[in-house]
């Protein structure tokens, strides 16, 4: 069952495009990682602030062991003392209840 992982990131308005072109770059991080099955980038077009990072997992097993590898912690290091963009984030669970076959 695929596992999907939500990052809600709230980032103040004047921030946005810089969230957006700091993860332009990684569009391809995740391939090769094992059990990943992509990710993407949602912006807000309603007045919120809350940017989502919504990625998909083969299995929780395989969102745990990205969690818990050297490729995680370097993506997520700041470099160059580059202040993060976002306010505060969590991360939200979720399983596919009901699909369409599109």
């Amino acid at each position: 069952m695929t596992a999907i992982k939500i990052n809600a990131i709230d980032v103040p308005l004047e921030a946005g495009d810089t969230l957006a072109e700091r993860f332009a770059p990684r569009v391809r991080s995740m391939e090769g990682i094992p059990g990943s099955e992509g990710f993407e980038l949602f912006r807000p077009e309603d007045g919120r602030t809350t940017w989502l990072v919504v990625t998909r997992w083969s299995d929780e097993e395989s969102f745990d062991a990205w969690r818990n590898s050297q490729a995680f912690r370097e993506s997520h290091t700041r470099a160059n003392g580059v202040k993060p963009v976002g306010t505060k984030s969590e991360i939200w669970n979720y399983s596919v209840a009901v699909r369409s076959d599109q």
